[in-house]
């Protein structure tokens, strides 16, 4: 099996690398071109792709007929694109079972399989599941690194950072987005390449996650408004009425449902779940889900703008830069054992990100354009909120923290909080 020459290391590396040594087989999912075929391959021995246009039929038929030819190689043993044939999940789950040995598969998947009624075991305590992403700045080679997640919750908060990154080169970034092959292109065709990704999606891809037929100009349209409401709690009837004013489409509540489900199953749309603190008062928290794409650059490609275009509207170009940090963000969650949330009271406050580690850590993260301006009011947001945590029911925040798209330096204000441009974050 032939290997990448010029392999970009990712984070998802060590976690698989990790997952492997505790489970029989891993299945890593997302959305397609995030490069989860060339991460397998720098650790598995042997190889095969399901979906290979002179073998697809062959493949699913053997599936079926003799499942077992088709899991013999050198172990670990990469099955790519697995969900061509679901009925192949139980007989890896049989080898795993019966196996001593461990790390034997990865399987790799770009939807979640439409129909699962063949499948009878779970893969409970013999699968492990990693999603991965398109390339976070760090993993692009486009942030310095100086500012590690790992570190603060280690208590390292005397930070010092430089970016290289401008308001302009962010713009870029944005609309660029973190497609691996992209990331070293020339910047005009890389420009082009989140287009031909939504493109995709619209007239074929979003068929595959449940066989459903669906008018490519209406799947567009359910994008745009999508790409209007990023980092807002938006419920499917105020997509649906975006859609009536703005794109001349009347989609019922029910039908924006499913085309957003269907998103979902294909790693289009990766939405942020509520955080429940213990607070000191009784105010009642927002349980709505964030909307996020799992890159920027499908927000802008959705809208056909481009990095002019995001540099003279500053609002728009403000929540799409904030689904470029919450994309970052779950990647360095991921390789902390953590997860990514947002928060949200009747009153109002509201915090764009929460990271929460397994053991009770956590770190509270307000996302910014720049500005002195923007900072001071992310500063004043996260003071008020953690002055509202009940400590006596969980732990203080571990840090709190304005990530900002620009702004030369990282460092630690007076107050404690730190300003963080995001070309100086890491895991």
């Amino acid at each position: 099996m032939t290997k990448a020459k010029t392999y970009r290391p990712r984070i998802a590396d060590k976690l698989l690398k990790r997952k492997l040594k505790g489970k029989g087989a891993v299945l890593v999912e997302g959305a397609k071109w995030c490069g989860k075929t060339t991460t397998a391959e720098q650790i598995c021995n042997s190889v095969l792709y399901m979906s290979e246009p002179e073998k697809r039929d062959q493949n699913i038929q053997l599936a079926r007929l003799n499942p077992k030819l088709l899991l013999r190689g050198e172990k670990p043993r990469l099955i790519d694109e697995w969900q061509v044939a679901p009925i192949l999940w139980d007989a890896i789950r049989f080898e795993a079972d019966h196996s001593r040995e461990l790390g034997l598969f990865v399987l790799t998947g770009s939807s979640v399989p439409p129909d699962m009624h063949e499948v009878i075991h779970s893969g409970t305590g013999r699968f492990g599941w990693l999603k991965m992403r398109p390339m976070s700045l760090w993993e692009s080679g486009e942030s310095t690194g100086e500012v590690s997640l790992s570190e603060l919750f280690d208590g390292k908060t005397d930070i010092a950072g430089i970016s290289n990154l401008d308001l302009e080169r962010i713009a870029f970034i944005t609309c660029r987005g973190g497609w691996p092959l992209a990331v070293d292109m020339d910047d005009d065709i890389a420009l082009d390449q989140a287009f031909d990704y939504v493109a995709a999606v619209e007239k074929r891809d979003i068929q595959q996650a449940d066989g459903i037929e669906r008018d490519p100009t209406r799947v567009h349209r359910l994008l745009r408004s999508y790409s209007r409401h990023q980092g807002s709690q938006a419920t499917f009837s105020s997509i649906k009425d975006d859609l009536i004013k703005n794109e001349g489409e009347s989609f019922d509540t029910d039908t924006v449902a499913s085309y957003i489900n269907a998103l979902k199953r294909i790693f289009v749309i990766e939405d942020v779940e509520a955080w429940n603190p213990n607070l000191r008062s009784k105010t009642a928290i927002r349980t709505s889900d964030t909307r996020y794409f799992s890159d920027p650059s499908i927000a802008t490609a959705s809208l056909g703008i481009g990095p002019a275009d995001l540099i003279s509207d500053l609002n728009t170009f403000g929540l799409i830069f904030e689904t470029l940090c919450m994309r970052d963000l779950r990647i360095y969650a991921d390789s902390l054992n953590g997860s990514v949330y947002h928060f949200r009271d009747k009153n109002g406050l509201e915090c764009d990100a929460v990271i929460h580690l397994r053991d009770g850590r956590y770190g509270l993260i307000e996302i910014k354009l720049g500005g002195e301006n923007l900072i001071n009011q992310g500063v004043s947001t996260l003071l008020t909120l953690a002055e509202k945590i009940d400590t006596d029911k969980m732990k203080s925040p571990s840090f709190l923290m304005v990530l900002t798209a620009v702004g030369d330096y990282a460092y630690r204000r007076e107050d404690g909080v730190l300003v963080v441009p995001v070309g100086c974050l890491r895991d």
